[in-house]
Order: C-alpha cells, then structure tokens, then sequence
C-alpha cells in the first residue's frame, strides 16, 4: 500500500493579487492562516484555481516557497508543477521538492495533448525524476485529454504515482479506477458537487474550490463520512450544491476570487485573459453566500 499525502480536504488555493497585479503575500499569508485554523488538510499552490497559467516561472517558484515555509509543515503543501512540456515539469518539480513540497500536482499536458501512450512516458519520465509523491490530475474539459482507467492502471504500477485529482466528471469511469487499481491509486474528487459519491466508490478525499471560503465545512463533509455518518456528509453535499453551482457560473476562479473578496480578504482581480464576474452573476453569488450563512464583508 502507497503512502497517502493527505486525507480529507485539500484547497486550491487562489493567489491574491494586488492593484498592481504582483502577488500580494501579505494577504496570502493571512488567507493561509485562515485555512489551517478552519481545519483544511492540505494546501494545493500554483493549480489552476491558482491561476498558474498567468504567473512567470519566477513567480511559481517564489509562489511554492512562500506556502511551504508559511505553512511549516503544519500540513502538507502539493505544488501544482505540471505543463504541457515534460522538460519544464520536471524542472519545476524538482525546485518544488528542493524547496519542502510534500507532493507535485501534475496535470496532463493540455493544448498538444498526446496519446495514451504520451501520457504514460510523460509521467513515467517525470516520476523517475523526482521523489515527491505525486498526484495526477485529469481534467478533460480543459486540457482537451483524459486519462483512461487503463492507463492509470499502467501508471499506478509506479511507486511514487500515488493518486490522482479525478474531475472529469465520469463517474463510471471513478469506478473502473478503482476497480482497476485497488490501493495503488488513491482518488480525491476534483469537483465540489462529487465529493459524497466519489468518497462512496472509496475516494480519500477532495481538491477543492468550494473550501477557499468553506474550509471547516467542507472538511467536516469529509470528516462525517470518514466516521460512518454518511447521511450527515449526504446532507452537506446536498446543502452545499447552489453555493457550489455559483462558484461555477463563470469561468474557475473568476467567481470563487469574487467570493473569498466579499468574505473579507483583499485578493483583487483575477489575471487576463480572466476578468472580473458580471455583475448579474455577482448577484447570485453573494445570494448563495449569503443562504449559505457566510458573512459578507464587501458588497
């Protein structure tokens, strides 16, 4: 049986930007505190909700850095190293193991895709690399690519591929995970609306949006499950869905930076080509915040 990283909840986290659009770390160091003292498991650094698609290399790295030695091995830090060059991820998950990472997110390469095929030599080369844990994360709707259950079959035969980030959607395709590969790939939900079912089909946990302004909630979701209470953890799921529905109206993280800015925290707007909600949107989602019985601070 493989080491797990973390159970329970794990947020992708946002980067806070300030007017100037540079990473504002005053803010991200006050927003990481805030995670850990509502009881998140893990943080993910530098995913997509992260907006790493718009950072320099520099910035990742100083990104990486500052969340490992603000969180101080409170809880695990997974650095989301992952490109569409196999070179470039390998490089950057060696910084992030160099620099106290706990594990690498890495998700497939998007835009020229690759086969099957592709994907195992990918991964393989880069697990060869490093020896970080390391997490798969495969999200066809934005990378144009998914990653069959047979070819995570041949990928969970590696020693330090030990779980993937599943937000395709497909549940029968979680399923056929599993059924494939046992305890040699532990599955977290990559989307907020599957973390009841995919705990069901044996799920560890989820990397979360929802917990960048839920956190204690969405690890208590997690918590009620683990414990035998699944209707409670059912209940939570269901009463969380127009919250998380909201959180998606438009593009991620567009909407979950509008709401960790109405709950208080100054993370300001997102990097182009993402721009800031509508305000018609914005008024469903602080309706949603709101009946959620979230405090608004900034409206």
């Amino acid at each position: 049986m493989k080491d797990i990283i973390f159970k329970g909840c794990g947020t992708a986290i946002c980067t806070p930007f300030d007017e100037a659009g540079k990473i504002n770390y005053n803010e991200f160091g006050k927003f990481i505190e805030f995670q850990i003292e509502n009881q998140v498991d893990a943080i993910i650094v530098c995913g997509t909700t992260g907006e790493s698609a718009t950072m320099s290399e520099y910035e990742k790295k100083e990104c990486i850095k500052f969340v490992v030695e603000k969180v101080n091995k409170r809880i695990p830090v997974i650095a989301g190293t992952g490109t569409n060059n196999t070179k470039n991820t390998i490089d950057m998950t060696k910084y992030a193991e160099k620099v106290g990472a706990d594990g690498a997110l890495i998700v497939t390469p998007y835009y020229n895709k690759t086969t099957q095929e592709g994907l195992i030599k990918h991964y393989s080369k880069i697990a060869q690399s490093t020896n970080l844990p390391i997490i798969l994360y495969n999200v066809p709707s934005r990378t144009g690519i998914n990653i069959e259950p047979k070819t995570y079959y041949e990928l969970s035969k590696i020693d330090n591929i030990v779980a993937t980030k599943e937000a395709s959607g497909n549940i029968s395709q979680i399923a056929q995970i599993v059924q494939l590969c046992g305890n040699n790939l532990y599955i977290y939900s990559g989307n907020d609306d599957q973390i009841v079912p995919i705990l069901s089909l044996g799920g560890i946990g989820v990397i979360s949006v929802l917990s960048n302004i839920a956190p204690k909630f969405t690890h208590s979701m997690i918590e009620e499950y683990t414990k035998g209470n699944g209707k409670v953890a059912l209940e939570k799921q269901i009463s969380s869905l127009e919250l998380i529905n909201c959180l998606f109206l438009e593009v991620n993280p567009i909407p979950v930076k509008e709401a960790i800015n109405a709950i208080g925290f100054g993370f300001g707007k997102p990097r182009l080509p993402l721009v800031s909600m509508s305000e018609g949107k914005k008024k469903y989602l602080y309706e949603a915040i709101s009946d959620f019985g979230l405090e608004i601070a900034n409206q």
